[in-house]
């Protein structure tokens, strides 16, 4: 988490500094709606990964016998991925592959991108929000096409009375998947920015690395395994013995 060393180590003592600046702003329907440095950060990061996927792509055209280099490395990052998703969601598993391989590569990336200057898109709720919400879309569709009419009486289940707090139970769950995350980045965003901001410059040089190592790539990673993890749970659930 975080949103990385340069932008904290050039603000000012005790000037803390969110990284949270409107860039642009256009009227639309009499609001005025603001590209902010969260958009630009998204974006980097999305041309970032569309770029490695065309450069590993064209690598794997001109694939050689014996394979060497980048090569090996993406071999073994997609066997990683089939094992990890096929273990969660069982013979379900290959067809949610590049969903859920897709969503953990954009999450980690921005969970991690404080390290490299930028400030993390899901330090942001409309992040977090949306990605929870195409989760949940997905899981009531697969609701919806294995258990049909159980959409409904499972609702009822084990007791009539308890149809509205599970009724809210199915609402509450992206909700629940984007304030878990947001919460972990905000926090490290947070904890991060008001080290630089309110401490003397001789304290903001070697120690924060270990601040970073934690906040950013460690529990970033752990952040992402989470998600991913319980978008395969929720699915799974929902497919049942089907």
């Amino acid at each position: 988490m975080g949103y990385g060393m340069m932008p904290m180590l050039l603000a000012a003592e005790g000037e803390v500094d969110f990284s949270i600046h409107h860039l642009l702003g256009y009227e639309f329907m009499g609001t005025t709606v603001y590209l902010t440095t969260s958009h630009v950060c998204m974006l980097i990061i999305m041309a970032t990964i569309m770029i490695f996927a065309l450069v590993v792509r064209r690598k794997m055209m001109h694939a050689e016998e014996v394979p060497s280099g980048l090569q090996n490395v993406m071999e073994f990052v997609v066997e990683v991925l089939e094992s990890f998703v096929s273990s969660a969601m069982g013979k379900h598993g290959k067809k949610y592959m590049y969903y859920v391989g897709t969503l953990f590569i954009f999450v980690l990336f921005s969970n991690i991108s404080g390290l490299f200057g930028l400030r993390p898109p899901t330090a942001d709720f409309g992040t977090t929000f949306c990605l929870a919400l195409i989760t949940w879309i997905m899981i009531q569709y697969n609701n919806v096409k294995y258990n049909k009419l159980g959409v409904i009486t499972g609702l009822f289940q084990p007791l009539p009375f308890l149809f509205p707090i599970n009724l809210i139970g199915e609402i509450a769950t992206p909700i629940s998947m984007s304030l878990r995350l947001f919460g972990n980045v905000m926090a490290g965003t947070v904890m991060l920015s008001l080290y630089y901001g309110l401490l003397p410059l001789a304290a903001k040089i070697g120690i924060p690395a270990f601040l970073h190592a934690y906040l950013d790539l460690f529990s970033g990673a752990i952040q992402a395994y989470v998600f991913a993890m319980l978008t395969m749970t929720f699915i799974s659930d929902k497919i049942g013995d089907n």
